[in-house]
């Protein structure tokens, strides 16, 4: 028998079945926010690792900014993991939203890793 999912659940393994399927290749990266933080991974899913990953609990990131929860850290985040991804050999990945609308914060941190140089 299927396992009980929760709507959240459902959105969220819809989009990665989407994204698996349009990848090519390229390694994901991930987003999830939470009420005062926000947190990127980029992941390889073929080999099951994490290349690079940036958060705004990180103890440099909490110096610089004043919380976790806006969407000026979540830019920061965004140019963060992009500057980590590049020093870890990556350019293209694919972006996983993780079920959030892509609006405030998770745009954010999209148009920051755009002008850090990620390719989606």
């Amino acid at each position: 028998m299927a396992k009980n999912l929760t709507p959240t659940e459902r959105r969220k393994a819809r989009i990665r079945r989407g994204l698996a399927a349009n990848a090519g290749g390229r390694p994901r990266l991930s987003v999830f926010r939470s009420s005062e933080q926000i947190y990127a991974q980029i992941i390889d899913d073929s080999k099951g690792v994490t290349l690079a990953a940036a958060s705004s609990l990180e103890k440099a990131m909490r110096e610089e900014l004043k919380t976790g929860a806006n969407v000026d850290a979540a830019k920061r985040i965004g140019q963060a993991i992009a500057e980590r991804a590049k020093a870890a050999g990556v350019t293209q990945v694919v972006f996983d939203r993780g079920g959030y609308m892509y609006h405030g914060r998770v745009k954010a941190l999209a148009e920051g890793a755009r002008e850090g140089g990620l390719d989606f």
